[in-house]
Protein backbone atom coordinates (compact mmCIF):
# COMPACT_ATOMS: atom_id res chain seq x y z
CA UNK A 1 0.00 0.00 0.00
CA UNK A 2 1.37 2.97 -0.88
CA UNK A 3 2.67 5.45 2.40
CA UNK A 4 0.41 8.61 3.19
CA UNK A 5 2.24 11.75 3.75
CA UNK A 6 1.01 13.66 6.88
CA UNK A 7 2.04 16.58 9.01
CA UNK A 8 0.91 14.48 11.93
CA UNK A 9 0.28 10.98 13.07
CA UNK A 10 -1.62 10.75 16.35
CA UNK A 11 -1.49 7.71 17.76
CA UNK A 12 -4.55 7.40 19.91
CA UNK A 13 -8.20 8.51 19.67
CA UNK A 14 -9.44 9.29 22.94
CA UNK A 15 -9.77 12.99 24.35
CA UNK A 16 -6.27 13.65 24.20
CA UNK A 17 -6.11 12.45 20.20
CA UNK A 18 -9.26 14.01 19.61
CA UNK A 19 -8.66 17.37 20.90
CA UNK A 20 -5.29 17.53 19.23
CA UNK A 21 -6.78 16.54 15.65
CA UNK A 22 -9.61 19.29 16.07
CA UNK A 23 -6.78 21.99 16.88
CA UNK A 24 -4.50 20.58 13.86
CA UNK A 25 -7.42 20.13 11.57
CA UNK A 26 -8.31 23.98 11.99
CA UNK A 27 -4.85 24.79 11.67
CA UNK A 28 -5.11 22.78 8.23
CA UNK A 29 -2.73 20.25 8.79
CA UNK A 30 -2.85 16.86 7.52
CA UNK A 31 -3.27 14.57 9.91
CA UNK A 32 -4.14 10.93 10.74
CA UNK A 33 -5.38 9.80 13.87
CA UNK A 34 -4.65 5.69 14.27
CA UNK A 35 -6.79 4.26 17.35
CA UNK A 36 -8.05 0.47 17.49
CA UNK A 37 -10.97 1.72 19.31
CA UNK A 38 -10.27 0.12 22.65
CA UNK A 39 -10.03 2.90 25.00
CA UNK A 40 -9.44 2.31 28.84
CA UNK A 41 -12.18 4.27 30.33
CA UNK A 42 -14.83 2.13 27.28
CA UNK A 43 -15.89 -0.02 30.72
CA UNK A 44 -17.56 2.91 31.92
CA UNK A 45 -21.16 3.60 32.04
CA UNK A 46 -20.42 7.55 31.53
CA UNK A 47 -17.63 9.92 31.36
CA UNK A 48 -18.24 12.50 33.97
CA UNK A 49 -16.59 16.49 35.13
CA UNK A 50 -16.48 17.64 31.43
CA UNK A 51 -18.49 20.79 30.71
CA UNK A 52 -21.30 19.99 28.49
CA UNK A 53 -20.52 16.55 28.46
CA UNK A 54 -21.29 15.49 31.84
CA UNK A 55 -22.62 11.88 31.82
CA UNK A 56 -22.06 10.95 28.02
CA UNK A 57 -20.24 7.80 27.57
CA UNK A 58 -17.19 6.62 26.26
CA UNK A 59 -18.58 5.72 23.07
CA UNK A 60 -20.59 8.50 22.64
CA UNK A 61 -17.93 11.13 23.51
CA UNK A 62 -16.34 9.98 20.31
CA UNK A 63 -18.53 9.80 18.31
CA UNK A 64 -19.63 13.29 18.55
CA UNK A 65 -16.02 14.67 18.65
CA UNK A 66 -15.11 12.50 15.24
CA UNK A 67 -18.70 14.03 13.79
CA UNK A 68 -17.25 17.63 14.66
CA UNK A 69 -14.05 17.06 13.30
CA UNK A 70 -15.38 15.44 9.92
CA UNK A 71 -15.91 19.38 9.16
CA UNK A 72 -12.01 19.76 8.32
CA UNK A 73 -11.33 17.52 5.44
CA UNK A 74 -7.58 17.24 6.15
CA UNK A 75 -8.33 14.78 9.25
CA UNK A 76 -8.50 11.18 8.77
CA UNK A 77 -9.30 8.48 10.79
CA UNK A 78 -7.91 4.97 11.00
CA UNK A 79 -9.11 2.36 12.79
CA UNK A 80 -6.06 0.20 13.20
CA UNK A 81 -3.49 -0.85 15.94
CA UNK A 82 0.24 1.44 14.95
CA UNK A 83 2.68 -1.64 15.67
CA UNK A 84 6.08 0.23 14.93
CA UNK A 85 7.61 3.03 14.23
CA UNK A 86 11.01 4.50 13.17
CA UNK A 87 12.84 7.37 11.63
CA UNK A 88 13.88 11.05 13.07
CA UNK A 89 12.43 14.42 12.52
CA UNK A 90 10.72 15.23 9.86
CA UNK A 91 10.07 11.54 8.49
CA UNK A 92 8.48 9.09 10.73
CA UNK A 93 7.43 5.35 9.54
CA UNK A 94 5.10 4.34 11.10
CA UNK A 95 3.37 0.93 10.31
CA UNK A 96 0.25 -1.01 11.53
CA UNK A 97 -1.07 -4.35 12.44
CA UNK A 98 -3.74 -4.54 9.30
CA UNK A 99 -0.46 -3.28 7.14
CA UNK A 100 -1.20 0.67 6.69
CA UNK A 101 2.28 2.55 6.63
CA UNK A 102 2.27 6.01 7.15
CA UNK A 103 5.45 8.62 6.67
CA UNK A 104 4.96 11.67 8.80
CA UNK A 105 6.47 14.72 10.03
CA UNK A 106 5.68 14.72 13.43
CA UNK A 107 4.02 12.09 16.07
CA UNK A 108 1.81 12.29 19.15
CA UNK A 109 1.49 9.94 21.20
CA UNK A 110 -1.80 9.84 22.61
CA UNK A 111 -2.24 6.88 23.97
CA UNK A 112 -3.49 6.56 27.35
CA UNK A 113 -2.81 4.48 29.79
CA UNK A 114 -3.68 0.77 30.75
CA UNK A 115 -4.57 -1.32 33.86
CA UNK A 116 -2.35 -4.54 34.29
CA UNK A 117 -4.85 -7.14 34.65
CA UNK A 118 -7.33 -7.19 38.23
CA UNK A 119 -6.56 -10.40 39.29
CA UNK A 120 -8.64 -10.04 42.55
CA UNK A 121 -11.79 -12.60 41.63
CA UNK A 122 -15.21 -10.58 40.85
CA UNK A 123 -13.32 -6.84 40.53
CA UNK A 124 -13.37 -7.28 36.64
CA UNK A 125 -17.11 -8.26 36.67
CA UNK A 126 -17.62 -4.87 38.90
CA UNK A 127 -15.27 -2.32 37.26
CA UNK A 128 -16.83 0.82 35.60
CA UNK A 129 -20.38 -0.64 37.13
CA UNK A 130 -19.71 -0.18 40.99
CA UNK A 131 -16.04 -0.17 40.51
CA UNK A 132 -13.68 2.52 39.75
CA UNK A 133 -10.68 4.40 40.52
CA UNK A 134 -11.38 8.08 40.50
CA UNK A 135 -13.92 9.55 43.21
CA UNK A 136 -14.00 12.66 40.21
CA UNK A 137 -15.46 10.69 37.83
CA UNK A 138 -17.69 8.39 39.89
CA UNK A 139 -17.91 9.56 43.36
CA UNK A 140 -21.51 11.48 43.03
CA UNK A 141 -23.11 8.47 42.17
CA UNK A 142 -21.91 6.70 45.16
CA UNK A 143 -22.53 9.90 47.78
CA UNK A 144 -23.36 8.56 51.16
CA UNK A 145 -23.29 5.09 50.52
CA UNK A 146 -20.89 1.83 51.97
CA UNK A 147 -17.88 1.68 50.34
CA UNK A 148 -14.68 -0.61 50.16
CA UNK A 149 -11.64 0.89 49.32
CA UNK A 150 -9.01 -1.17 48.12
CA UNK A 151 -5.65 -0.28 48.54
CA UNK A 152 -2.79 0.07 51.22
CA UNK A 153 0.29 2.10 52.08
CA UNK A 154 0.12 5.58 50.72
CA UNK A 155 -2.69 4.78 48.18
CA UNK A 156 -5.03 3.74 51.76
CA UNK A 157 -4.18 7.27 53.56
CA UNK A 158 -4.82 9.11 49.91
CA UNK A 159 -8.25 7.55 49.15
CA UNK A 160 -9.28 8.23 53.13
CA UNK A 161 -10.02 11.82 53.29
CA UNK A 162 -10.42 12.54 49.59
CA UNK A 163 -13.43 10.18 49.20
CA UNK A 164 -14.69 11.40 52.49
CA UNK A 165 -15.64 13.89 50.72
CA UNK A 166 -18.41 11.79 49.70
CA UNK A 167 -19.39 9.80 51.98
CA UNK A 168 -17.70 8.40 55.72
CA UNK A 169 -19.11 5.01 55.30
CA UNK A 170 -16.17 3.30 53.97
CA UNK A 171 -13.66 0.18 54.89
CA UNK A 172 -10.01 -0.10 53.56
CA UNK A 173 -9.21 -3.75 52.73
CA UNK A 174 -5.61 -3.34 51.82
CA UNK A 175 -5.72 -7.10 50.53
CA UNK A 176 -2.57 -8.21 52.66
CA UNK A 177 -0.44 -6.51 54.50
CA UNK A 178 -1.26 -2.83 54.93
CA UNK A 179 2.13 -1.26 54.63
CA UNK A 180 1.23 1.51 56.90
CA UNK A 181 2.72 2.85 59.64
CA UNK A 182 1.32 3.18 63.19
CA UNK A 183 1.14 6.88 62.91
CA UNK A 184 -0.86 6.14 59.91
CA UNK A 185 -3.32 3.61 61.64
CA UNK A 186 -4.40 5.87 64.63
CA UNK A 187 -4.82 8.49 62.30
CA UNK A 188 -7.57 6.11 60.39
CA UNK A 189 -8.91 4.70 63.86
CA UNK A 190 -9.56 8.67 64.68
CA UNK A 191 -11.64 8.65 62.07
CA UNK A 192 -13.79 5.55 62.69
CA UNK A 193 -12.48 3.99 59.49
CA UNK A 194 -11.96 -0.10 59.73
CA UNK A 195 -8.95 -1.58 58.20
CA UNK A 196 -8.59 -5.26 57.42
CA UNK A 197 -5.60 -6.74 55.91
CA UNK A 198 -6.74 -10.73 55.31
CA UNK A 199 -6.42 -11.25 51.43
CA UNK A 200 -9.83 -10.34 49.36
CA UNK A 201 -11.20 -14.12 48.55
CA UNK A 202 -14.43 -13.11 46.40
CA UNK A 203 -15.98 -9.56 45.43
CA UNK A 204 -19.64 -11.01 45.20
CA UNK A 205 -22.03 -8.77 42.93
CA UNK A 206 -25.48 -9.06 40.80
CA UNK A 207 -24.76 -7.51 37.28
CA UNK A 208 -21.95 -6.37 38.17
CA UNK A 209 -23.40 -4.27 41.31
CA UNK A 210 -21.26 -5.16 44.41
CA UNK A 211 -22.73 -6.17 47.18
CA UNK A 212 -20.35 -7.54 49.60
CA UNK A 213 -16.93 -8.21 49.63
CA UNK A 214 -15.32 -11.70 51.14
CA UNK A 215 -12.01 -11.83 52.51
CA UNK A 216 -9.86 -14.89 53.10
CA UNK A 217 -10.42 -14.84 57.16
CA UNK A 218 -14.23 -15.29 56.93
CA UNK A 219 -15.00 -11.55 57.40
CA UNK A 220 -17.55 -10.12 55.17
CA UNK A 221 -18.10 -6.72 54.10
CA UNK A 222 -21.52 -5.29 53.32
CA UNK A 223 -21.37 -2.72 50.52
CA UNK A 224 -23.02 -0.92 47.44
CA UNK A 225 -19.49 0.01 45.93
CA UNK A 226 -15.53 0.23 45.61
CA UNK A 227 -12.65 2.32 44.86
CA UNK A 228 -9.64 0.66 44.35
CA UNK A 229 -5.96 1.15 43.21
CA UNK A 230 -4.92 0.29 39.91
CA UNK A 231 -1.56 -0.21 38.41
CA UNK A 232 -1.19 1.47 34.98
CA UNK A 233 1.43 0.71 32.33
CA UNK A 234 1.90 3.15 29.37
CA UNK A 235 -1.08 2.07 26.60
CA UNK A 236 1.61 1.31 23.66
CA UNK A 237 5.36 0.76 23.52
CA UNK A 238 5.91 2.40 20.84
CA UNK A 239 6.96 6.12 23.24
CA UNK A 240 9.81 3.78 24.42
CA UNK A 241 11.13 1.99 21.38
CA UNK A 242 11.21 5.21 19.71
CA UNK A 243 13.74 6.33 22.44
CA UNK A 244 11.14 8.31 25.00
CA UNK A 245 12.23 8.81 28.08
CA UNK A 246 9.56 7.50 30.65
CA UNK A 247 9.38 7.82 34.07
CA UNK A 248 9.27 5.22 37.17
CA UNK A 249 5.25 5.31 36.97
CA UNK A 250 5.18 4.59 33.10
CA UNK A 251 4.52 7.97 31.82
CA UNK A 252 6.05 9.53 29.13
CA UNK A 253 8.42 12.66 29.24
CA UNK A 254 7.30 15.89 28.44
CA UNK A 255 7.83 19.56 29.23
CA UNK A 256 5.56 22.05 29.37
CA UNK A 257 4.34 21.85 25.31
CA UNK A 258 4.32 18.67 25.71
CA UNK A 259 7.28 17.66 23.92
CA UNK A 260 9.73 14.21 24.27
CA UNK A 261 13.39 13.92 24.32
CA UNK A 262 12.81 13.00 20.94
CA UNK A 263 13.04 15.72 18.61
CA UNK A 264 9.77 15.64 16.26
CA UNK A 265 8.12 13.25 19.02
CA UNK A 266 4.92 14.82 21.22
CA UNK A 267 3.01 13.15 23.80
CA UNK A 268 -0.36 14.45 25.75
CA UNK A 269 -2.87 12.80 28.00
CA UNK A 270 -2.67 10.38 30.10
CA UNK A 271 -0.26 8.41 28.96
CA UNK A 272 2.02 11.89 29.72
CA UNK A 273 0.14 12.82 32.92
CA UNK A 274 -0.76 12.19 35.95
CA UNK A 275 -3.97 13.91 35.92
CA UNK A 276 -6.55 11.18 34.52
CA UNK A 277 -9.16 13.36 33.91
CA UNK A 278 -11.20 13.46 30.63
CA UNK A 279 -11.12 16.94 30.58
CA UNK A 280 -7.45 17.58 31.58
CA UNK A 281 -6.42 15.15 28.72
CA UNK A 282 -8.55 16.98 26.20
CA UNK A 283 -7.21 20.55 27.76
CA UNK A 284 -3.47 18.86 27.38
CA UNK A 285 -3.94 17.71 23.26
CA UNK A 286 -4.97 20.94 22.44
CA UNK A 287 -2.18 22.83 24.15
CA UNK A 288 0.33 20.07 22.41
CA UNK A 289 -1.73 20.24 18.64
CA UNK A 290 -0.85 23.72 19.24
CA UNK A 291 2.38 23.57 20.15
CA UNK A 292 3.19 20.72 17.23
CA UNK A 293 1.65 23.37 14.56
CA UNK A 294 4.07 26.33 15.79
CA UNK A 295 6.71 24.00 15.32
CA UNK A 296 5.22 22.99 11.88
CA UNK A 297 4.43 26.62 10.56
CA UNK A 298 8.11 27.71 12.09
CA UNK A 299 10.26 25.12 10.25
CA UNK A 300 8.11 25.91 6.77
CA UNK A 301 8.56 29.57 7.43
CA UNK A 302 12.63 29.04 7.39
CA UNK A 303 12.20 26.69 4.27
CA UNK A 304 10.39 29.83 2.16
CA UNK A 305 12.45 32.39 3.44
Amino acid sequence: MEKQILDVAIIGGGPAGLNAALMLGRARKNVAVIDDGRARNAVTRETHGFLTRDGVSPGEFRRIAKKEIGAYPSVSFVEDTAVSIEGADGRFAISTAQGNSFVSRKVLFAVGMKDRPLDIPGLAETYGKSAFVCPYCDGWELRDQQLVVIAKGEGAMHFAPLLSGWTKRFTICTNGPDELSEEQREELRRHGIPVFESPIRSIESNAGIVYQVVLEDGTTIPCRGIFFQSELVTGSDLPRSIGCSITEMGAVVVDQFGKTNVPGVYSAGDAASRQYQAVAAAAMGAFTAAAINNELNLEAWKREG
